[in-house]
């Protein structure tokens, strides 16, 4: 029993050390602590959320160090796109814990199939918005959207960078500025989504150490790695992993 035990959480640190260097490389690393912590016993909605909580402090790492070319649109101030990101975060995560397991379990396929096709299209169908293509959005129509991606983050998260990277993109947000704000409303919106599975009662603790221990250190092995991987390639793979991921869970394989 204790060498099952010892196998699954040493299964559990590899897959976590991937999943960081993942993230820091192409993104997606939650494709692979999901389905590792569902194979520790766990459901799905517990595996998320501490996937959740796991990954967060790489998350937050990547968003400080860019912070300095974060930036609003026309309409909306990145003061506001924080504000709005906080408080989608929040709600997601109330949401994920009002949902209950069984529900959700049935959802995190196609969940797992939308964020995979949201990657997919953002890493090799999403051309780059000209300048005839920026859309000049109202406060209204601009806080409505990133409500969404906000609240959809702190419910499960899978494919929010993309779809933020294309709407800032359409706004007219040059694409350095895009990716550094991306990754600051992400790590904000996560912010108050962790706060509340931390008092939850659902984060499986030793399962987190574990994982987060190995996301940290992918992290840094992913920061290493950045300018020896071909991204193109890593993003193959990400998407063909969330494409078997997402074949798995149909199939009731994790």
């Amino acid at each position: 029993m204790l060498s099952i035990l010892s196998l699954k959480f040493g299964l559990l640190l590899v897959g976590a050390i991937w999943a960081g260097a993942q993230n820091q490389l192409a993104g997606g690393g939650s494709f692979i602590t999901l389905p590792v912590l569902m194979m520790t016993g766990m459901d799905a909605r517990a595996a998320n959320i501490t996937s959740t909580v796991a990954l967060f402090p790489g998350q937050v790492t990547g968003g400080w160090l860019g912070r300095a070319h974060a930036t609003g649109t026309a309409s909306l101030g990145l003061r506001a796109l924080t504000i709005i990101s906080l408080i989608g975060g929040a709600i997601g995560a109330a949401l994920l814990l009002l949902t209950p397991s069984s529900v959700f379990a049935r959802m995190v396929p196609w969940l797992v199939l939308f964020a995979t096709a949201a990657f997919a299209w953002g890493s090799f169908f999403r051309k780059p918005a000209r300048e005839e293509d920026v859309v000049p959005m109202g406060k209204v129509p601009a806080g409505a959207i990133q409500s969404l991606i906000a609240i959809y983050g702190g419910y499960f998260g899978g494919g929010i960078g993309f779809l933020m990277l294309a709407i800032l993109a359409v706004a007219g947000v040059p694409v350095r500025s895009a990716a550094a704000t991306k990754n600051l409303l992400a790590g904000v919106m996560n912010f108050t989504a962790v706060l509340i599975f931390l008092v939850s009662g659902e984060v499986r603790w030793l399962a987190m150490v574990v994982a987060m221990v190995g996301a940290l250190t992918g992290s840094w092995l992913g920061a290493m790695m950045l300018r020896r991987v071909n991204e193109r390639a890593l993003r193959f793979v990400v998407v063909a992993i969330g494409i078997a991921l997402t074949v798995g869970l149909f199939h009731g394989g994790f």
